[in-house]
């Protein structure tokens, strides 16, 4: 369960704690962090070169390896994802083998606006697709978020509540299907350069 958002009392932070809470309450294992816990800097290839991939990079590596499924809730910044978002997946996405490939997500947001951030949602999905992961169609908005929450933290809308309760139940339920019953697998390539070479090209193999 990943917040976009590292300030403290974030909105996007408290959904990623009420998803949280409905997996914990389904029997799921479900872990909450926020962006500010994989801190890493600007994507330089002259950083990478000379360093290597950040910590804040592998610690997001090793989760995404430990976990089944990716819930992200991110926050709407100019109509688009924040930037510190983006980067934590450009950095993480450098590592073999890929690991955001063949994940299951869901992605979802929350914003004071009538919109509920899902400008910036459709934009976070871009690159997550592009490298393998399974999206799930189905996202969830939070509008008017700062007046949306109970103080237990529960939304208190009651048929927004049970909404947000059944979108992740579904997805879950998709999550665990490909867990435990994995289709025929495919190859993913992807050609980072103008022809095939096997210094630079990624291939992946995923359900």
């Amino acid at each position: 369960m990943l917040s976009g958002s590292g300030r403290v009392g974030a909105l996007n932070t408290r959904l990623a704690a009420l998803a949280t809470e409905t997996l914990s309450a389904r029997g799921s294992s479900a872990t909450l962090a926020t962006v500010k816990e994989f801190e890493v800097p600007g994507y330089d290839g002259d950083l990478e070169a000379a360093e290597g991939i950040p910590k804040g990079a592998d610690r997001l590596r090793e989760a995404l390896e430990q976990s089944d499924a990716l819930v992200i809730a991110s926050p709407e910044y100019n109509a688009s994802m924040p930037g510190t978002v983006k980067n934590l997946i450009d950095w993480t996405s450098r590592f073999r083998p890929q690991p955001f490939n063949g994940r299951h997500a869901l992605v979802m947001s929350a914003s004071p606006s009538m919109t509920g951030g899902n400008r910036g949602l459709w934009s976070l999905r871009v690159p997550l697709e592009h490298l393998g992961t399974r999206v799930y169609p189905d996202m969830f908005s939070l509008a008017q978020a700062h007046t949306a929450f109970t103080a237990e933290g529960r939304l208190g809308d009651r048929v927004l509540q049970e909404r947000f309760e059944n979108t992740v139940d579904d997805f879950m339920s998709l999550a665990e299907a490909a867990t435990h019953y994995p289709c025929a697998r495919k190859a993913w390539v992807e050609y980072l350069g103008e022809r095939p070479d096997a210094a630079i090209d990624r291939t992946q193999r995923g359900c």
